[in-house]
């Protein structure tokens, strides 16, 4: 009786879910309102390494940073690339997202912190081929008040990382939401930005000011940093303010702002429960099927090899 219960209402739920968004299919590879371009599946890699690395930054919470973290790097090991995801935010999301228990794990604050362990005893594998983690939990939270008196602080995680550069292909970095000490290390250890932001009014209020970041970044710590794209996330073609919103990024931002958005479902944070990405957890899915086209729209531009 019970059982029966809860499969009606994954009934209902799976077709509220699909009635979500009309044309969703549609929407998340074309509502920029430019020509719509289909991304080639990527040939097979000759070799792997070493790894491009990318922040996934936004100083607004909610966004879909960890969410796309783990998504885009599920669908670009999908794509027989070797990807490395870094956890770089006290809350942990991305470790639970994945499925990593952190309570009794060394983490990236120890490799931060000390000398202790190294980059290799830190990775963990997750449960998807070719996608591993460098995981956290909030003991990084204490990590700001102990880097302020080190040398070259802001240079710290890139040190870290190019232990384990040449053993990938990508590396993505997923920020914590504020332009503090981390932020600005990750920003120093990346080679490219990848900005996720909710079609949102107040989401898109903070762009002109992390932009203004990664600039003084380039200018004072890391001369090769370049912004890789605008990534729209949660985006619901119902609502006119999801649409101006959206258009207002490409009349702002241009080419800079990927073809591929992400709309709004119900499966995130089905897969976030089940510690796996949604490309597992519904892969026939079409947000699924956005991330796939969205990693596909990376490896184009030549952010991803």
């Amino acid at each position: 009786m019970g059982a029966g219960r809860n499969e009606d209402t994954g009934v209902k739920r799976e077709k509220a879910d699909r009635t979500l968004l009309p044309g969703f299919e549609d929407v998340v590879v074309g509502a920029t309102g430019r020509p719509k371009h289909e991304f080639d599946e990527p040939a097979p890699l000759a070799s792997h390494g070493p790894a491009r690395i990318i922040s996934l930054c936004n100083q607004k919470g909610g966004v879909g940073k960890t969410t796309t973290t783990i998504n885009l790097g599920a669908a670009l090991a999908g794509y027989g690339r070797r990807v490395l995801a870094i956890d770089f935010d006290p809350q942990g999301a991305l470790s639970a997202g994945l499925g990593i228990p952190t309570h009794d794990l060394p983490t990236v604050y120890d490799l931060l912190l000390g000398n202790k362990y190294t980059p290799a005893e830190v990775i963990q594998k997750t449960a998807v081929e070719n996608l591993d983690i460098m995981p956290a939990n909030i003991d990084l939270s204490a990590a700001e008040v102990h880097l302020v008196n080190e040398v070259a602080r802001e240079q710290i995680l890139a040190r870290v990382l190019r232990k384990v550069s040449a053993d990938y292909d990508v590396i993505l970095i997923d920020c914590q939401p504020s332009l503090g000490i981390l932020t600005v290390n990750a920003l120093t250890a990346s080679h490219g930005v990848l900005i996720p932001l909710e079609c949102e009014f107040f989401a898109l209020r903070g762009v002109a000011l992390l932009i203004e970041t990664i600039d003084k970044v380039r200018d004072r710590l890391n001369p090769a940093i370049e912004l890789d794209g605008i990534l729209a996330t949660m985006f619901d073609s119902r609502t006119l303010h999801s649409r101006e919103v959206l258009e207002r990024v490409v009349d702002a931002f241009g080419d800079s702002v990927l073809e591929t958005v992400i709309g709004r479902t119900v499966k995130f944070p089905d897969a976030s429960v089940a510690g796996v990405p949604i490309t597992e957890f519904a892969p026939e899915h079409a947000a699924a099927k956005a991330y796939r086209q969205a990693a596909r729209e990376l490896i184009q531009r030549g952010a991803v090899a």
